[in-house]
């Protein structure tokens, strides 16, 4: 679907300037660099880690690269993004929630000024920047009242307002070219808050897809990126697979027929394979028990609902593939692909959430006036069309995240645990095809980025202090398969909590106790350690508050008081 061949390309390239000042020859050696962030995967949606949706390409890198099996994120999307983009936990940059001021400085809803992000240090040396898809970094404007604010994400009106504060924009922290939106979630076929560089993009063409289009900007930018002789950086953060559940027609199709076993047929066709490739030991993590509300499949009064669901998705994560497919075509098209690092990862894991109501973020009609069906209270109609509005829900949610427990926005491993592909045929040579268990983070990407690029991480940016970088490059294990890991990593996202410290995992839902977990012995979090073991879990649960402190987790009404003196003290 060439979509923007003749309005777009101008649209995408016209205006933006790329910067070659001040470039030595030691540039030039520096490998391009992208990073490819997808919305609401589950760890075992792609075919190299054990999913049955069709991605030969990633399966490829996969091959070629290095698959991780215990890499984090934060468990929810803007949260992950504003980590990714600075090499800080969450909070440190300023989005411990969403993307509303809470008036607090770990939720400010927006990047921090103490915050330099990878495009920033790395446009400063010399590296061509340019982002694609979702930004969600921004504070969330709204309309006053709920029509109002109706009309403004169905196109129906305040069409020439800022979606933000243009000085949050990615092309004011570092990117010198964005095509993308700047809120989170998106009609697949004519997006909200789609823009230009800074500008409103007010009308899409009739055949439009997002993931399509995303896809097809960022090899319009390598196609212009690689007509300079400097390096680039190149984040592509896709919107799929989150809700709605939106797809082409011919996708769908290859998978009308995949789903319509049920819930537990692939859910263990999945495990079995993820233990064939290597991704799981069968021993130490094994397949954990279903959590969902519809407990048999071939009483579900829904299947044919529910199956087209999951085919939805699968679609979604199809069009990602094939579009990763044409970007790898045009390096090689420019002969940079093998000194071009690829990233792939999500934002969390799979989301069990089902939308049900036009507001906020979601449209309640398309542009032309047709109501918008939210399928939650009508299963008659079937997900797929810009006219429908559903999630996959969290039976196969739970199926995505195979093996583990759990979903998006909570700290199990089902929520928190990416697949993470590393390929970069020049610099991964011993260790290419391998799978790597080593645990990480999605902080460690600026401090690779860094690495990559041979700069160091600054004391200061545009004249600011900017906060020390919590990441540790992958460089090592690239090299050798190992590195010194993070003492502890921590977590927190709207109170479910984690910490983990080596083999040792503390965990707890919103108000719940702690639950303590051997993850040597116990990946998938099935016993519970923690009457057996009191003292470590007050060992590592000091560890959490203390790191909580220091990364400005707390909102001061909701800090302990124990805390609150020692904040003050200090």
């Amino acid at each position: 679907m060439k979509w923007y061949n003749s309005f777009f390309i101008i649209l995408l390239l016209g205006g933006c300037s790329i910067q070659s000042e001040n470039i030595t020859k030691n540039t030039y050696e520096r490998p391009n660099i992208i990073i490819m962030l997808v919305d609401d995967m589950g760890f075992s949606d792609p075919g190299c880690y054990g999913g049955e949706i069709r991605t030969p390409n990633l399966d490829k890198l996969a091959g070629q690269g290095i698959r991780f099996t215990q890499f984090y994120n934060t468990s929810r999307c803007c949260p992950t993004r504003a980590s990714l983009l600075t090499g800080l936990y969450q909070h440190q940059a300023g989005i411990g929630q969403m993307t509303g001021d809470k008036g607090f400085p770990g939720y400010s809803g927006k990047l921090r000024e103490n915050t330099v992000t990878i495009a920033e240090l790395l446009g400063g040396a010399g590296y061509n920047t340019g982002m694609v898809g979702k930004w969600h970094v921004s504070r969330t404007k709204q309309q006053q009242g709920k029509e109002n604010q109706l009309k403004w994400l169905n196109h129906q009106g305040y069409e020439n307002e800022d979606f933000s504060t243009l000085d949050s924009y990615p092309t004011k922290k570092g990117f010198e070219k964005f095509y993308g939106n700047i809120w989170g979630v998106v009609n697949y076929f004519d997006p909200f808050s789609l823009v230009n560089g800074d500008q409103p993009v007010k009308k899409v063409p009739a055949n439009y897809y997002h993931t399509t289009a995303l896809s097809d900007s960022a090899v319009a930018y390598i196609d212009e990126f690689s007509k300079d002789e400097s390096p680039f950086f190149l984040y592509i953060a896709h919107t799929a697979p989150h809700w709605p559940l939106h797809a082409l027609p011919e996708d769908i199709e290859k998978y009308e027929a995949t789903y319509q076993k049920g819930w537990d047929a692939i859910r263990e066709a999945r495990y079995n394979k993820m233990v064939d490739l290597g991704i799981v030991d069968p021993v130490t993590t094994p397949l954990s028990p279903e959590m969902r509300e519809v407990k048999d499949w071939e009483s579900n009064p829904n299947k044919v609902y529910d199956a087209r669901k999951m085919a939805v998705h699968a679609a979604m994560i199809d069009r990602i593939d094939q579009g990763l497919g044409k970007i790898i075509s045009k390096l090689k098209e420019k002969n940079q692909l093998d000194n071009t690092v690829i990233l792939f990862l999500s934002d969390n894991g799979a989301s069990p959430e089902t939308p049900g109501e036009g507001g906020f973020d979601r449209n309640s009609e398309t542009r032309d006036g047709k109501q918008v069906i939210y399928t939650t209270h009508d299963k008659s109609v079937m997900p797929g069309p810009e006219t429908t509005y559903a999630g996959i829900g969290r039976e196969w949610a739970n199926v995505a995240n195979t093996p583990f427990r759990f979903w998006k926005a909570k700290t199990f491993e089902g929520g928190i645990t990416t697949p993470l592909i590393a390929h970069w045929p020049k610099g991964i040579t011993s260790q290419a095809g391998t799978t790597n268990h080593s645990p990480g983070h999605v902080i460690d990407l600026m401090a690779t980025c860094l690495d990559l690029a041979k700069i160091p991480y600054p004391d200061q940016f545009n004249n600011k202090k900017v906060t020390p970088l919590e990441g540790k490059s992958l460089m090592p294990i690239f090299k050798s398969g190992s590195r010194e890991g993070h003492k502890t990593i921590f977590f927190e996202h709207y109170w479910s909590k984690a910490l983990r410290a080596g083999k040792w995992k503390i965990v707890a839902l919103p108000n719940d106790e702690w639950e303590l977990y051997n993850l040597e012995e116990d990946r998938t979090e099935l016993n519970n350690l923690a009457n057996e073991l009191p003292d470590k879990v007050t060992e590592l649960s000091q560890l959490w508050e203390e790191e909580a402190l220091r990364l400005d987790v707390f909102p001061q009404p909701e800090m302990p008081e124990r805390l609150k003196k020692n904040r003050e003290n200090n």
